[in-house]
């Protein structure tokens, strides 16, 4: 079963499906809270042998793929700081009317809406968060309730949000996402920089990960160091290979990978490259996110 509805319906409907017996293919957010998380956490383990997904196809873009390969074959060695973004402009318009996005009781918002997306790329590269310290903003406050009418509705949701994360790993960064982003179109973006490497991507810039070998050395004429533009276009793994791994990737390549993945994760019977324990986490530091918005304070992300 796909569950692509309204944030708030996700939790109740997950745990329906898993009950039927049923795989589960849900969309991010997982769900709108803390607690809804754990509910869902305690029926994925109540059913062991079923299979779950996540819609997170940042995950399954070919260069992001490249990126995960080479943190863990130690390319960047310890990892200092990083920055994560994921930039729309889609409400920059105060005349665009209200809808269920921005209301609290969707948990909408930037944080929800594109952060869940960019937290979770974060630890899908990194690792699990261990703390965050927020803000978050709300920069039009209310919107007309339908297109041209006169009638307002108040926003209830953020805007804006950017986040401190420490990482348990001891790496430290950025972390921000925003609708209010002028000009900017789909501006997913990551900077990783450690002791040996450095990794960059841009998601208007699909087809190539950027990656920067310190361990080259310096010379004459500056040697082999600069940054390397890897042409990951379709190079995904075997046997996955429709169409030509040479042809330049587009935007419905990621999600049809993401889909791929856990239909071949059904049929194997084991997890797939992302699951709902992955949004379960994801879940965890929105509400840490929220908490340390209100807190003004560090706040940790608490497990399930």
């Amino acid at each position: 079963i796909s569950i692509a509805t309204p944030n708030q319906l996700h939790r109740d409907q997950v745990i329906a499906a898993l009950d039927a017996g049923k795989h589960v293919y849900c969309d991010k957010p997982l769900t709108v809270t803390g607690d809804d998380a754990r509910a869902i956490a305690q029926a994925v383990a109540a059913h062991p042998n079923l299979v779950h997904g996540m819609a997170f196809h940042m995950r399954f873009i070919a260069a992001t793929l490249r990126a995960r390969q080479l943190v863990r074959e130690g390319f960047l060695g310890r990892v200092y700081h990083f920055r994560g973004s994921y930039y729309h402009a889609g409400y920059t318009d105060p005349e665009r009317p209200i809808s269920w996005r921005l209301t609290k009781e969707a948990g909408g918002g930037a944080l929800s809406d594109l952060g869940s997306h960019i937290i979770d790329m974060i630890a899908y590269l990194l690792g699990d968060y261990e703390a965050v310290r927020a803000d978050m903003e709300t920069f039009v406050t209310q919107r007309p309730v339908g297109k041209g009418s006169d009638v307002m509705a108040p926003v209830e949701v953020d805007d804006y949000v950017c986040l401190q994360a420490r990482m348990k790993s001891g790496a430290t960064g950025f972390v921000d996402a925003s609708r209010f982003a002028t000009g900017t179109h789909d501006g997913m973006s990551l900077e990783i920089y450690g002791e040996t490497g450095a990794l960059k991507f841009n998601m208007m810039d699909p087809n190539y990960l950027y990656a920067y070998d310190a361990t080259e050395p310096e010379a004459d004429l500056g040697g082999r160091r600069g940054w390397t533009q890897i042409e990951c276009l379709q190079r995904y793994p075997k046997p996955s290979i429709l169409p030509s791994p040479k042809l330049p990737i587009g935007w419905m390549r990621f999600h049809l990978h993401s889909v791929y993945d856990f239909l071949s994760a059904v049929v194997a019977g084991k997890p797939g490259t992302a699951n709902l324990l992955d949004g379960i986490k994801t879940q965890m530091v929105d509400a840490a996110v929220r908490r340390s918005a209100e807190s003004g304070q560090w706040e940790n992300v608490e497990g399930v």
